[in-house]
């Protein structure tokens, strides 16, 4: 595949039986050949996503000294700020060349995974910030919450097999800014090759190049969403669930051509987690004589923890 074919979620949602089929079949086919779609018919609409990027631009205007107030030490990174460098791809020794901030889930039901996460931090100096954060973060949750009913039916299983697994799951939203180049780098780029953690990321700002996605050949594609597409890929925990049926992509961010060096760049992702108690076994489905099982038995939350060493976010 040299492109990332392109899906709408209202055929799934849409009461036709066929168009719905159809959607199964297209993201089910993406998945197992690239692990990326585009995906139009989502559940954010324009003023909110513009009222997202305008308050995520004015919080990493702010001072650095601000910003450094909402860095919480001990939690891994998990809520609040990160700054510049602190975090690098798995096996690179170079920090990426990004700052970013965290909200996570929003637990209203259950207070022994209250307790569990981290409280979201508030940042006083934007009374919109944390506000429009939690609406962005509930509208791509329950977007990926139909994109995983539509996994689920591609894999044999129920419908619903994911939902009680994300309720309340572990999930970030994570505004980036990858700030101007002023010198050339040595080794670091704005994101190294890297898969992602989790089930799925819906990641918003795909426009324009810069991402970068490796196919099968080895070869590096350009992916770049339509502005009222947001670009889906698979998770290494699904992958290891499915016994690798279902693809995550090793994909990068790369710096951009040098007249460019002067500008900001901003990207959202979405990084869809379940709860740490679900199980990551490798589904009965996606095992065969031809595809013996390839992953020990793991939960979610002993997975995250493992990888988040990897990536010196936790310290061991």
């Amino acid at each position: 595949m040299n492109s990332i074919p392109s899906v709408n979620l209202k055929d799934f949602t849409s009461n036709d039986p066929d168009k719905k089929q159809q959607f199964v079949n297209a993201i089910g086919k993406a998945y197992e050949e690239i692990g990326f779609v585009a995906l139009k018919g989502h559940f954010l609409d324009d003023n909110l996503v513009e009222r997202l990027y305008s308050e995520v631009k004015n919080f990493f205007e702010l001072p650095v000294e601000t910003k450094q107030k909402y860095e919480i030490p001990g939690i891994g990174g998990q809520r609040g700020y990160v700054s510049f460098g602190k975090e690098s791809a798995k096996g690179k020794k170079e920090g990426d060349l990004k700052e970013f901030w965290h909200f996570g889930q929003y637990v209203e039901d259950n207070d022994t995974l209250k307790a569990e996460y981290p409280d979201n931090v508030i940042v006083d100096e934007l009374p919109e910030f944390n506000k429009v954060g939690k609406e962005t973060y509930q509208m791509l949750e329950k977007t990926a919450k139909y994109v995983l009913r539509a996994l689920a039916l591609h894999l044999g299983l129920e419908e619903t097999y994911f939902d009680a697994y994300i309720h309340n799951g572990n999930s970030i939203l994570r505004p980036i800014h990858y700030p101007p180049i002023t010198r050339e780098p040595k080794e670091a780029v704005r994101a190294a090759a890297h898969g992602d953690i989790n089930l799925i990321t819906l990641l918003m700002g795909a426009q324009g190049k810069g991402l970068q996605v490796q196919n099968h050949k080895g070869e590096w594609i350009d992916a770049i969403a339509e502005p009222d597409e947001l670009m889906i890929n698979v998770g290494d925990m699904l992958s290891r669930h499915t016994n690798n049926k279902l693809k995550s992509t090793i994909h990068r961010v790369v710096n951009p051509p040098k007249e460019l060096w002067g500008t900001s760049r901003y990207s959202i992702p979405f990084f869809m987690h379940p709860i740490s108690s679900m199980k990551l076994d490798v589904l009965d489905s996606c095992v065969d004589n031809n595809t013996p099982k390839q992953f020990d038995d793991i939960t979610a939350g002993e997975f995250l923890t493992e990888r988040l060493i990897e990536l010196g976010l936790i310290k061991k």
